[in-house]
């Protein structure tokens, strides 16, 4: 028994108008709510400030001055000028002083520790224990160590006959007392993150590479680094935004000292110019054109960042 065939209709379909659907909208609505708090109003508040002479005890005294806080910063000679660049520059010291050593260090610690070393966990738990501490804490304590009358360095030094420095008041010895307690206090973080990347890494590309007749650096080097390589990139870009962020260390430390005859302090980075600028002064109109400036230095870096890890990746493919 045979069926005819049916003709296939050559009419278009109308639209289909389909009821809108709010559920997905309404799983990311919590953190929209948040994002806009904390997150938009803030920002777009602040760059409303930086066109104005704010006054926040007096609202009715605020002035429109449009650029005028971004062209002060771009003139040289002005007190904001001198202070904003210098801050600026002790930031970028900074970077360039503790990045590396918050990368190479956690590096070598979590291969240290991905080996089956009797007592590996507990050596995990003692590099990543400064991690749980407040900046407060952490200052406190090389404060402590540092200072030049009792402190703890300087007087172990005396014992064995040797004149210390005056770590926390002379140059460069104050830059490097707020790198070392930096250090300290956040490579376990890095650590822990490239531990459990380490421990994603399959065995049998070590295998392999053994069986080819690599020595322990070459299967480092060709196995373990390029399969670090995006995690690499993440803990990279991630301190050097923590690094430009510095404020509490110097602060608590030094404050910001030994002053410079130019203005500012050689230990002063950028947050605690911009924290000083908006909250001691006050100029809140020149403190958010220099969170500005800066924000848009750091989108700048990560961006570079990014760029040079793709290029890089496209030249090994």
């Amino acid at each position: 028994m045979t069926t005819a065939a049916q003709p296939i209709s050559t009419e278009k379909a109308g639209p289909r108008w389909r009821k809108f659907d709010f559920t997905p909208y309404l799983f990311i609505l919590p953190h929209l709510f948040f994002f806009a708090i904390f997150v938009a109003y803030p920002f777009f508040n602040g760059l409303y400030i930086s066109f104005h002479n704010f006054d926040y005890l007096r609202p009715e005294a605020t002035q429109f001055v449009g650029l005028k806080n971004y062209i002060d910063l771009f003139t040289p000679g002005t007190v904001k000028f001198n202070e904003f660049w210098n801050s600026l520059g002790n930031t970028v010291e900074f970077v360039l002083m503790s990045v590396p050593f918050l990368v190479l260090i956690p590096l070598g610690l979590a291969v240290l520790l991905n080996s089956k070393t009797p007592g590996r966990n507990f050596f995990r738990a003692v590099y990543f224990a400064p991690w749980v501490l407040s900046v407060a804490v952490v200052s406190l304590i090389w404060w402590w160590i540092l200072q030049s009358q009792g402190g703890l360095m300087n007087y172990y030094l005396a014992r064995l006959g040797i004149t210390g420095p005056r770590w926390l008041s002379t140059m460069p010895w104050a830059m490097i007392s707020i790198v070392i307690a930096t250090v300290w206090w956040t490579m376990g973080f890095n650590m822990i993150i490239l531990l459990a990347a380490l421990q994603d890494i399959p065995e049998h590309l070590y295998e392999a590479a053994a069986i080819d007749g690599a020595n322990g650096w070459q299967q480092f080097r060709y196995v373990t680094l390029p399969m670090l390589q995006p995690v690499l990139l993440f803990i990279i870009t991630t301190t050097i935004i923590a690094s430009f962020n510095l404020f509490g260390q110097p602060l608590m430390m030094t404050r910001g000292d030994p002053r410079l005859p130019s203005g500012g302090g050689a230990t002063e980075p950028v947050m605690l110019r911009i924290f000083r600028e908006g909250f001691e002064r006050p100029f809140q109109g020149s403190a958010s054109a220099m969170s500005f400036i800066v924000a848009m230095i750091m989108i700048a870096v990560s961006y570079l960042n990014f760029k040079i890890f793709r290029r890089r990746d496209d030249l090994e493919a």
